[in-house]
C-alpha cells in the first residue's frame, strides 16, 4: 500500500425509495445509468452534499446519462437490495458508500460477474477490491485532529502522562478503521495516555454520549481531552460533559465540519474540526464514472487495497481559522452558522460584524 496523497435527510420511509433523473425519449437510448448508493442517515451530509454535488457534476459531464439514487439508511439487508435493484435497472456503474465494508466485498463480486463497474466512494472495501476508490485521506485525518489537539494540550500546560479518551466510529466502517489508525499514531507519540476507547455503532451520537457519560463517572477530572472522530459523536461526547455539569469542557476533536460542530466551535465547546467539502469527493465520483463509462482507464493518485484510489488532503479547522477557512472561502454562510446564540460569538471572531 503506498500513501501518496492528492491535494486539494431523508426520512426513514424514503431511504429505500429511487430518486431518478435522466433524459427520457430521443437520446434517452444512449443515456448511461449510474447508481450513487450511500450508507446512512446518521450524517445530514449524503443528502446536503454528496448527492447534490454528484448530481451537478453529472449534469456538466454527461447531461444524458441517468442517475439513480437511494440511501439504505444504516441497513446492510436494504443496501444489497439497492444494489441487485440498481444492476436490474440497467446501472452499469455503481458508486458505492458501503454500510458495512466487509459485507460490501459480495457486491463487488456481483457487479464483476455482470460487467458492472464498482467506484468505492469515502469507504474502501478492503477484502475485494473494487475498480476505484475516491476518499479524503482518513488515516490523514485521524491524525490530523488528533495531533491538533495533542498540541493544542501541550500549549495548555498539561502534563505529560495525563489522559484522554478516544471515540471511534462505527466498527463496520472500514474509513473508520482508518481514522482510527490515526488517532492511534498520534496519540501513541504523544505524552498523553489514553483512558480508554470506544467503537461508535452505526456513528450515533447517542451512543457515543452514552459511552462518555460512564466514562465520567469513571475518570473525572482526569479527562484532559477528548479526541472524537467525527462531528457526529464529538457532539454526543459535549453534551454528556455538559449533562455532567463539567465546567470548563476539556477539547473535544470532530470531522466533517457540520454546521453544528462549526457552531460548537465558535462557541469554544469543541476544539476543532475538519473541512472536508463532501462535493470535492463526489465530483471527482462523477469523473471517474465518466472515464469508465467512455471505456478508459482513469488515473490513479494512489493505492488502497489493491485498487487505484484518490484520496483528497483536507484541512483541520479550530477558532482561530475558522473565518478564513469556512467563511472566507465559501464553505458555510454566516447567515447559516451565526444564528441565535452564536451571533454574538460570531461578531467576537470577525465572521460578522
Amino acid at each position: 500500500m503506498t500513501s501518496t496523497k492528492t491535494s486539494l435527510g431523508l426520512g426513514t420511509a424514503l431511504a429505500a425509495a429511487l430518486f431518478i433523473t435522466g433524459t427520457t425519449g430521443a437520446g434517452a437510448q444512449d443515456a448511461t445509468t449510474i447508481a450513487f448508493l450511500m450508507p446512512d442517515q446518521a450524517s445530514t451530509r449524503y443528502e446536503e452534499h454528496d448527492w447534490p454535488g454528484f448530481e451537478a457534476a453529472m449534469k456538466e459531464l454527461c447531461a444524458d446519462c441517468t442517475l439513480i439514487y437511494q440511501n439504505a439508511n444504516a441497513d446492510v439487508a436494504l443496501q444489497q437490495q439497492q444494489f441487485n435493484s440498481v444492476i436490474a435497472q440497467g446501472a452499469t456503474i455503481v458508486v458505492l458508500d458501503p454500510v458495512d465494508s466487509s459485507a460490501a466485498a459480495a457486491l463487488v463480486e456481483i457487479a464483476r460477474s455482470q460487467d458492472v463497474k464498482v467506484i468505492a466512494y469515502d469507504r474502501p472495501i478492503p477484502d475485494t477490491p473494487a475498480d476505484y476508490y475516491v476518499s479524503f485521506d482518513n488515516e490523514g485525518i485521524g491524525y490530523a485532529i488528533a495531533q491538533s489537539l495533542v498540541e493544542h494540550l501541550t500549549e495548555s500546560g498539561v502534563a505529560d502522562g495525563d489522559g484522554v479518551l478516544q471515540i471511534n466510529g462505527s466498527p463496520t466502517d472500514a474509513a473508520a478503521g482508518l481514522i482510527r489508525d490515526g488517532i492511534h499514531r498520534a496519540l501513541e507519540e504523544s505524552p498523553y495516555e489514553t483512558l480508554s476507547e470506544f467503537d461508535t455503532p452505526e456513528w450515533a451520537p447517542p451512543r457515543a454520549q452514552e459511552w462518555t457519560a460512564g466514562q465520567i463517572t469513571r475518570f473525572g477530572g482526569d479527562i484532559k481531552g477528548i479526541v472524537a472522530a467525527n462531528d457526529g459523536t464529538a457532539g454526543g461526547a459535549i453534551a454528556a460533559l455538559k449533562a455532567a455539569g463539567v465546567d470548563p469542557l476539556p477539547p473535544v476533536t470532530g470531522n466533517d465540519a457540520t454546521i453544528a460542530a462549526l457552531q460548537l466551535i465558535i462557541a469554544g465547546d469543541q476544539y476543532n474540526t475538519i473541512s472536508k467539502p463532501s462535493e470535492i469527493v463526489a465530483k471527482a465520483a462523477a469523473e471517474v464514472a465518466v472515464t469508465f463509462m467512455k471505456g478508459e482507464t482513469p488515473t490513479a493518485q494512489t493505492t488502497l487495497y489493491e485498487t487505484p484510489s484518490q484520496l483528497f488532503v483536507p484541512d483541520v479547522v479550530t477558532r482561530e481559522n475558522i473565518k478564513e477557512l469556512i467563511f472566507d472561502a465559501g464553505i458555510q454562510t454566516a447567515a447559516e452558522v451565526c444564528t441565535g446564540e452564536y451571533a454574538e460569538p460570531c461578531t467576537e471572531l470577525g465572521i460578522t460584524e
